[in-house]
C-alpha cells in the first residue's frame, strides 16, 4: 500500500477529550475520529486493525465448532417485554418506533432474539448441542461515555450463545469458550485475567467469569490473591470477616478497635448513649475530623428504595455498599439509592445525620457492623450524632449479611491472606444463562424419553472494538502505539527518504516485493516530505518493523528498526544490508 495514496490523518496534538493515552494516540495516528459522543468511525489504518481481531476471534470460535450467523440489530420490543428485559435494561436501552408506532430496541446483545430462532427451528435433542456466533454492531446509551472506544455508545463485539439439552453439556461448551477466549487474548498479546464476576443485566443461573486486561485506566477493579491466586471483580469478590463476626454475626461480640468512644469534650462513657452538637458536620470525614476517629470507628446508613419500598443499609464509615450484593439480599428486583421525592413523605429523615436508632423502617446490617462494640452513628435530628452506640443493643440486629464490597487489605476467602486491588477493562464475559430465556420465551425441545424440555443456555460476549482500545492502552509508549504483529494494520514500514532518487525507490520496491512474497502486509511511505515528517509518523502509525532507506541504497544497505529491538534496549534503527533486513523480519515476525 502507498501511504500517499492512503487516508491517514495524524495529528501533531490530541484533542482535549482524549483523556487515556491509547486513545490520545489512536487518535494521533489517524486511526479513528469521533463522530458524536461514544460514537467513532473507524479509518482504515484502524479498520485494519479490527480486521485483524476479528479474524483471530473468528478462528477461535471455529475452531471451538461455533456457527457464525448475522442476527438483526432492531429488535421487536415484544421479545424484550417476553423475557421482562424491556423495562428492567433500564435507559442504557436504545427504543425507537418505527412508522407504524411499533416498538423496536437497538441491540446492546441478542439473547432474546437467538432465543427466539432456537424456539422456532429446534424442537429435538438430536439437535442439540450448538453454539452460534456473530460479529457485529451493538448499541448501549451510555450516561457518559469515557476514553474513547473502551465506553462508547456504539460498538463491535462478537457474541456467542450456546444452546445444550442439560447442564452436563453446557458446562462442557462453558469450559471450551473459556480456552477459546484465552487463546484469543493471548494472540492478540493482551496481558490478562480472568475473574469471577456477577451477570448484572443479563443475568443467569449458573457461574460467570469476565477476562480482564490490566490497565490503570480500567474502570473494574480487580480483587486478586497472590498467595493462592483467588480472583474476581470486585462486584463479585468475597473477603474473610472479623473472626467475632464469623462465629455470630448476629451479634455485637467484639471489636478490638473500639473499647470506648469519646465525647466531644474529651471525656468518656461507659455504656450511656452520648449525644454530639455536630453543626454542620455532614459526611463520614467531616464527622471523623470533628471527633478525631478514623471511620473504621462509625457506622454509615444509607437509604435505598427496593422495588419502591425504603431500606436502610448499614455499613462501617471506611467501607461501601455493594449494591449488587444487597439486591440479592433483600431479594428484589429493582435497587436504587433513594432520591429527595422518596424522602418527601418521610420529613424526619435528615440526610447527612441518618442512624439506626429508632429508624422506623427495614434495616439491613452489614456483618462488620454487627461485630462493632461500640460506634458512632447518626441521630436522625440536624446537627447530633450519637456515640457509644452497641449494636444489638441501641438498635436490632434482625437482618445481617455481607453486604460491602471487599477492601484492600480484607482477607482472602480462600486462603486468608491479604487481598490485593488492580485496576482492568473488561473485553470478555461468559455466562452460564441456563433456562432463564428458554424457559420466559418459551423454547423447548423433545428429550430421549419424549418430555418437553427448556434448551440449557450460555452466553458469550467478547469485545472487538474494545479489544482494540485495551491494546492500545497496554502497549501505549511515548510515540505512539507499538502493535503487536498479530494485529498490527501493516506488518513493516518501508520509509524511503526520497522516493524521487532512483537507488531508493527500486530498492523499496524490490524489498516490498520480498516481503509480500514472504507473506507478509506492507506500507510504503512514499510520500514528498520531509525525514522529520516521516519518522514522526511512523512513531505514530507503530508498526512492527519499520525499514528505512537512505543514502545507502545505491550499495544496497539500509537501517532496520523494530518493536523486539525496542524492547531489548537496543538503538532505534541499525544498519544492515537489505537482504538482512529480510532474514530480521522474518526472524522477528514468526
Amino acid at each position: 500500500m502507498r501511504q500517499s495514496e492512503m487516508l491517514v490523518p495524524t495529528l501533531r496534538e490530541a484533542p482535549a477529550e482524549a483523556d487515556a493515552a491509547g486513545h490520545r494516540w489512536l487518535l494521533r495516528s489517524g486511526m479513528i475520529r469521533q463522530l458524536a459522543a461514544g460514537i467513532y468511525s473507524y479509518l482504515p489504518l484502524g479498520r485494519r486493525i479490527l480486521l485483524n481481531v476479528e479474524r483471530i476471534v473468528r478462528e477461535e470460535m471455529d475452531r471451538a465448532a461455533c456457527q457464525e450467523v448475522l442476527l438483526p440489530i432492531m429488535q421487536p420490543a415484544e421479545l424484550w417485554e417476553e423475557s421482562g428485559r424491556y423495562t428492567q435494561y433500564g435507559p442504557e436501552l436504545m427504543r425507537l418506533k418505527d412508522r407504524h408506532a411499533r416498538e423496536f430496541a437497538l441491540g446492546p446483545t441478542h439473547e432474546e432474539v437467538v432465543t427466539a430462532l432456537a424456539r422456532d427451528e429446534v424442537n429435538s435433542y438430536r439437535k442439540l448441542p450448538f453454539t452460534l456466533y456473530q460479529i457485529g454492531t451493538k448499541f448501549r446509551d451510555e450516561r457518559r461515555p469515557r476514553f474513547g472506544l473502551l465506553r462508547g455508545r456504539e460498538f463491535i463485539m462478537k457474541d456467542a450463545y450456546s444452546f445444550a439439552s442439560d447442564w452436563e453439556e453446557l458446562d462442557r461448551t462453558y469450559q471450551s469458550m473459556n480456552t477459546a477466549y484465552s487463546r484469543i487474548l493471548e494472540r492478540c498479546g493482551l496481558e490478562y485475567i480472568r475473574v469471577e464476576a456477577d451477570a448484572g443485566t443479563i443475568g443467569g443461573q449458573g457461574e460467570t467469569h469476565e477476562f480482564m486486561a490490566l490497565a490503570d485506566v480500567g474502570e473494574d477493579t480487580i480483587v486478586t490473591c497472590k498467595h493462592c491466586g483467588y480472583a474476581a471483580n470486585l462486584e463479585k469478590a468475597g473477603y474473610q470477616i472479623s473472626k467475632s463476626s464469623a462465629k455470630n454475626p448476629g451479634k455485637a461480640e467484639a471489636s478490638a478497635d473500639l473499647k470506648m468512644v469519646e465525647k466531644a469534650d474529651g471525656n468518656t462513657e461507659g455504656d450511656t448513649l452520648v449525644r454530639i452538637q455536630t453543626p454542620g458536620v455532614r459526611t463520614i470525614n467531616e464527622l471523623s475530623a470533628f471527633v478525631g476517629k478514623d471511620a473504621k470507628h462509625m457506622i454509615k446508613t444509607l437509604l435505598y428504595q427496593a422495588d419502591g419500598q425504603l431500606v436502610a443499609a448499614l455499613v462501617r464509615g471506611d467501607h461501601e455498599v455493594n449494591d449488587i450484593t444487597l439486591k440479592q439480599v433483600l431479594g428484589v428486583e429493582e435497587l436504587i439509592l433513594a432520591d429527595e421525592t422518596a424522602l418527601a413523605s418521610h420529613p424526619k429523615l435528615t440526610v447527612g445525620f441518618l442512624g439506626p436508632i429508632g429508624l422506623d423502617l427495614p434495616i439491613v446490617v452489614d456483618a462488620d457492623v454487627a461485630a462493632m462494640e461500640r460506634a458512632i452513628t447518626g441521630a436522625n435530628e440536624v446537627d447530633v450524632h450519637y456515640s457509644n452506640v452497641v449494636p444489638g443493643k441501641d438498635f436490632a440486629l434482625d437482618k445481617v449479611d455481607r453486604i460491602r464490597f471487599a477492601a484492600e487489605g480484607d482477607g482472602c476467602p480462600t486462603c486468608g491472606e491479604a487481598l490485593v486491588f488492580t485496576k482492568g477493562i473488561e473485553v470478555g464475559h461468559i455466562f452460564k444463562l441456563g433456562t432463564k430465556y428458554s424457559d420466559a420465551m418459551g423454547a423447548s425441545f423433545l428429550d430421549r424419553n419424549g418430555r418437553q424440555c427448556a434448551p440449557v443456555m450460555g452466553c458469550y460476549g467478547i469485545g472487538v472494538s474494545r479489544l482494540m482500545a485495551a491494546i492500545a492502552e497496554q502497549y501505549a509508549g511515548e510515540d505512539g502505539i507499538r502493535w503487536p504483529s498479530a494485529i498490527a494494520p501493516y506488518h513493516v514500514h518501508l520509509i524511503p527518504m526520497s522516493w524521487k532518487d532512483e537507488h531508493q525507490r527500486e530498492l523499496t520496491l524490490e524489498l516490498e516485493q520480498q516481503l509480500l512474497d514472504a507473506g507478509y502486509s506492507v506500507l510504503v511511505d512514499d510520500r514528498d516530505e520531509r525525514p522529520g515528517v516521516k519518522f514522526k509518523d511512523s512513531e505514530l502509525i507503530g508498526l512492527p518493523v519499520q525499514i528505512v532507506i537512505g543514502r545507502g541504497a545505491a550499495e544496497g544497505q539500509v537501517e532496520f528498526g523494530s518493536h523486539v529491538l525496542a524492547a531489548q534496549g537496543e538503538s532505534k534503527r541499525i544498519s544492515l544490508s537489505a537482504q538482512e533486513a529480510v532474514s530480521q523480519v522474518k526472524e522477528q515476525l514468526l
